[in-house]
């Protein structure tokens, strides 16, 4: 009886999201992860047309903007650097080129002892991952790590850096002493690209209380050909979660009017430095934000199988806890990471908003040790399966209706 019970239930409920439909999830995911959209290369032609996608179906489901974004769009410009030519002095002996490395923000750099903040990456910290933090920074910064750095910081020149406008001048320098007088000059070869999120809103009653819908659009781009195919479609990854937030979106705006302000973001250069939800995060007050449900590769089925996904960082917070109690009586079930050596919490969207204390939260279903269509060119349309991922959606609408009536408030998420 009781399972009766459960199944009525959970037909009654699923019945009100009418505007979740399979034949919808299908269109909007296989517009997202067609070939003519190139893989989706943030800065690419082809990405401003995934965008102009994204902010047409905002437009047609009566979505508002977000104020001060045009057309649903959050611009922002991406800066490359590369020397031209530059030279470091370091106590009077001038440096070797392997062991500096200039990160400007514009075109002619001149400190001769100036009083730039110096940061030190002891030995033996992740230079890498410091470096990449302090770069995306405000303010002019000098960085001095130790020479056991120079096959990391070659790395750094040959590829590059991008960097968002705005950030400061970066030079980087690898030595055993103690700097007591530095001289750089340097002249740089700068690119500026525009990047742009989607960014759509439903106020609330409540103005100052957001919650906030998440994923990421932008994928790989084109690469070297795979049997012919050289397009990397990245249809679970993260074409999936871009359909979830549009979804959402349009289900949402035929709702009464909710207690929080809900916005829908679609991200763009998650998968090359997260630069999207980094801009995103600084023009939004952090102590606003009462969770966010960033929705990363749900199109396959988790290991656990049909009605189920996972929370990264589910024991930070009690998000997982409360979605899970909106699902009383359904047969879709929130289980923790199962993958907690990968660090997924740090990897994906939530990130740069968790850092800031809020309950920011990635559901996801894809198998990260078996996934075997994952970051190649046959994440395709085909390999999705629209059925689970259609009840994975509802099931993320139905979770979230507590927090978004004012009801429930997640605990924030601290010490990161």
């Amino acid at each position: 009886m009781q399972t009766k019970l459960a199944f009525l239930f959970m037909l009654l409920s699923f019945s009100a999201f009418a505007q979740i439909e399979q034949p919808e999830v299908s269109r909007i995911l296989q517009t997202l992860c067609a070939d003519d959209m190139q893989g989706r290369k943030p800065g690419t032609p082809a990405s401003a047309n995934a965008a102009a996608f994204i902010a047409s179906e905002f437009e047609k489901a009566g979505l508002k903007s977000l104020p001060g974004t045009t057309n649903f769009l959050q611009q922002f410009n991406i800066v490359g650097s590369t020397m031209k030519e530059a030279s470091v002095v370091l106590n009077g002996e001038k440096l070797p080129a392997t062991d500096f490395l200039v990160l400007a923000m514009q075109d002619t750099l001149v400190w001769n002892n100036a009083a730039i903040p110096q940061v030190l990456i002891a030995k033996g910290e992740n230079f890498g991952q410091k470096l990449f933090g302090i770069a995306q920074e405000k303010g002019d910064k000098i960085i001095i790590a130790d020479t056991s750095n120079r096959k990391m910081l070659k790395r750094f020149i040959s590829f590059g850096m991008k960097r968002m406008e705005g950030n400061g001048n970066i030079v980087v320098i690898l030595t055993p002493l103690q700097p007591e007088k530095i001289e750089i000059n340097a002249i740089s070869n700068l690119t500026k690209v525009p990047y742009q999120n989607v960014v759509a809103m439903i106020p609330g009653k409540r103005k100052n209380e957001f919650v906030v819908f998440s994923g990421h659009y932008d994928h790989l781009g084109i690469g070297k050909p795979v049997d012919g195919d050289s397009i990397y479609n990245g249809a679970n990854d993260d074409a999936s979660g871009t359909t979830a937030v549009i979804a959402l979106a349009k289900y949402f705006n035929t709702q009464k009017k909710p207690k929080r302000s809900l916005l829908f973001v679609a991200f763009t250069a998650e998968e090359s430095g997260g630069y999207g939800s980094s801009y995103f995060s600084k023009a939004l007050d952090p102590v606003k934000v009462t969770a966010m449900f960033n929705i990363e590769m749900i199109g396959t089925e988790s290991k656990w199988g049909k009605n189920s996904a996972y929370i990264t960082g589910y024991e930070k917070s009690d998000f997982g806890k409360i979605l899970q109690s909106s699902l009383t009586n359904t047969p879709f079930s929130f289980y923790p990471d199962p993958y907690p050596t990968q660090n997924l919490f740090y990897r994906s969207d939530n990130a740069t908003l968790a850092k800031l204390g809020v309950p920011a939260h990635t559901i996801s279903t894809s198998k990260m040790d078996s996934e075997k269509f994952y970051h190649t060119v046959k994440d395709e349309f085909s390999t999705i399966n629209l059925e689970n991922m259609t009840e994975i959606i509802k099931s993320i609408a139905l979770s979230s209706k507590t927090i978004i009536a004012g009801k429930s408030t997640p605990s924030r998420v601290v010490g990161e």
